[in-house]
């Protein structure tokens, strides 16, 4: 008769299978390695930005000095003190890390047009940009999950073929045309529709105050928010749309509807939040957006936000300005997709692992 007895050479450690097994990870340990890979990752993003910023915007031709005092009588001297005044008669080299330092400080220069701290410049246009870009986003990505659900599981019907169908169409459509196409039609009238829109601006101006100044700034908000929605839904719905298909044929969603189900529960609560993570990385991207607007669809509304602002920076060229812009945009992308990659590991326990 044989009697059971533990090997002597299995050692019991801390965060060890008593089995012999292979150690079995701390729980949070993966997740905070992959929280720390991401961040790290960000912070090299970032840098890579300034440099980028910095550099890029040096090869833009033209002289911003002689730009500012274009149609004013300036000596060669004044041109040179107000080189000097700028910092751009410095060697290349002595530029760039004056900038680094200085954008890691939070101090991202002084505007050469405006003659203002670029921050201030951007704080003070923010809030527009916020308003339209936010407000689009946020219908167009609900529109789009909506329709591409309702795409995906009705695949090859009517309504999928047509849906679709619009997307493409409007998803190639050039965003300025579109806006250029809403103000002919909406605003200024043809035949028998009448302008019922601003052409452009965000608010009259005649001092509403209170409601009537909400209703003033919706009225002016119509016409630019229909313009990046109709661009912008066509990517969550396909994304969403292609996700969802290779969900549906899931072993797990013929068992849920052997268990009895309807089939807009298995939707819902099965098919849809296993399709959710590519939709979820397009989602967060478009947050991304939402600080750097729409420069095309701002100009063409003459909307007072950071997309006029980088446009007004670009004629000069006012590098300070169009530098800090960039970092600004460029940091809410990188921002959206790291809050996007430290949640997934949340909605799917595999990813991170």
């Amino acid at each position: 008769m044989t009697t059971a007895s533990t090997p002597a050479d299995v050692v019991r450690t801390p965060g060890a299978r008593t089995t012999g097994g292979a150690p079995r990870t701390r729980p949070g340990t993966g997740y905070l390695r992959h929280a720390a890979g991401k961040l790290a990752g960000a912070a090299v993003s970032l840098f890579a930005v300034l440099v980028t910023s910095f550099f890029l915007f040096r090869i833009i031709p033209g002289d911003p000095v002689k730009a500012m005092t274009h149609g004013v009588p300036t000596s060669a001297q004044q041109l040179d003190t107000l080189r000097r005044q700028f910092g751009l008669d410095q060697p290349l080299w002595q530029q760039f890390t004056d900038y680094c330092a200085k954008a890691l400080g939070g101090d991202l220069g002084t505007s050469f047009q405006f003659r203002a701290p670029v921050g201030e410049l951007i704080a003070a246009k923010l809030p527009a940009t916020l308003l339209l870009t936010g407000v689009a986003v946020v219908l167009y990505s609900a529109l789009g999950l909506w329709l591409g659900t309702r795409s995906a599981w009705r695949h090859g019907g009517l309504g999928d073929r047509l849906h679709t169908g619009l997307a493409l169409t409007l998803w190639s459509v050039p965003s300025f045309w579109l806006g250029l196409l809403l103000i002919i039609v909406f605003s200024v009238g043809t035949g028998p529709v009448p302008g019922l829109f601003p052409t452009g601006g965000m608010e009259s101006g005649t001092g509403e105050t209170g409601l009537a100044y909400v209703l003033d700034v919706a009225h002016h908000l119509v016409l630019p928010v229909v313009t990046l929605v109709a661009v912008g839904y066509a990517q969550t719905l396909l994304v969403m749309r292609s996700s969802l298909l290779d969900e549906m044929g899931g072993d797990y969603l013929t068992t849920a509807r052997a268990k009895g189900l309807r089939d807009d529960a298995v939707r819902r609560r099965h098919a849809v939040p296993n399709a959710l993570l590519p939709t979820v990385t397009m989602i967060f991207i478009n947050l991304g957006h939402v600080a750097a607007g729409s420069i095309l669809v701002e100009t063409v509304f003459s909307w007072p936000g950071l997309g006029g602002l980088f446009y007004q920076a670009l004629s000069v060229p006012d590098l300070p300005l169009v530098q800090g812009l960039f970092v600004v945009f460029a940091g809410a992308m990188i921002l959206m997709n790291l809050i996007a990659d430290l949640l997934y590991p949340l909605l799917d326990p595999r990813v991170g692992r």
